[in-house]
């Protein structure tokens, strides 16, 4: 996982491949290989480290009034990666391609996660309202607008994640709700939490994580929702900076 001044913590048998020098991170996207990382800042400015390669990032000069990046996705080889800013729109480098962006329409809810399919000929945007967009060979299987029209959520849509056989994919909320269209639930944070009680800091990432999915709060705290083991959080630890990004394979 990383903070937003790009400390990155390791569990399990990733190795630490360095930190990033920034106040701004955004996320955290693993090299396919599990080798490896890029960190995103909301500038557009990619560190990459181990197997994981700069191919290149966008400059502050690209970005318009009021917009930033939020996250960027790779692909299945780990040779492209795109980079997304609020707005929803999409910037390829490497052999990643462009298939189609968000930038010519008013959105609801600012995007702020992106997931590639499978193949890499395809990838799925989501907005802090549910709203998803597809493009590519991405399907589209529902989101919350369509499934809850007019109804407010009690917290923002904070993260995105495919299924791991690609038909579907999971949102989650910064409550730690979890929302699943073509894909199985696994348990969500209002779920498993005693009544009355609630999250030390709100979830802000989602990742796949073997047959569901992991969740990371701002804290540090990590909660598995899958058929593989819980491997340790930072929530016990006294941070310099919010967690704002987790990476897991």
């Amino acid at each position: 996982m990383v903070t937003e001044v790009g400390d990155v913590f390791v569990f399990g048998d990733l190795d630490h491949a360095g930190d990033a020098s920034t106040t701004a991170a955004t996320a955290i996207v693993l090299h396919p290989s599990g080798d490896g990382y890029w960190i995103i800042e909301s500038s557009g400015r990619v560190h990459a480290f181990g197997k994981a390669k700069h191919l290149g990032q966008v400059e502050t000069d690209w970005l318009k009034a009021g917009e930033q990046v939020t996250t960027m996705a790779a692909n299945p080889t780990g040779t492209g990666y795109w980079i997304v800013t609020n707005t929803g729109r999409v910037a390829p480098f490497g052999t990643a391609q462009h298939f189609g962006d968000l930038s010519a329409f008013a959105l609801n809810g600012a995007v702020i996660d992106a997931a590639a399919t499978p193949t890499g000929n395809g990838y799925y945007l989501v907005g802090s309202d549910g709203g998803l967009f597809s493009f590519g060979d991405a399907t589209f299987r529902g989101s919350v607008p369509q499934v809850l029209p007019g109804v407010t959520l009690n917290s923002p849509v904070v993260g995105l994640t495919p299924d791991p056989d690609g038909s579907g994919y999971w949102f989650v909320a910064g409550d730690g709700g979890v929302f699943g269209f073509d894909a199985p639930f696994r348990g969500s944070i209002p779920g498993v939490l005693p009544p009355g009680s609630s999250l030390a800091a709100p979830i802000n990432g989602m990742v796949p994580y073997g047959d569901g999915y992991l969740l990371v709060a701002g804290d540090g705290g990590v909660f598995v929702f899958s058929n593989k083991p819980f491997l340790g959080s930072l929530g016990d630890v006294e941070l310099n900076a919010q967690v704002v990004s987790v990476g897991a394979i």
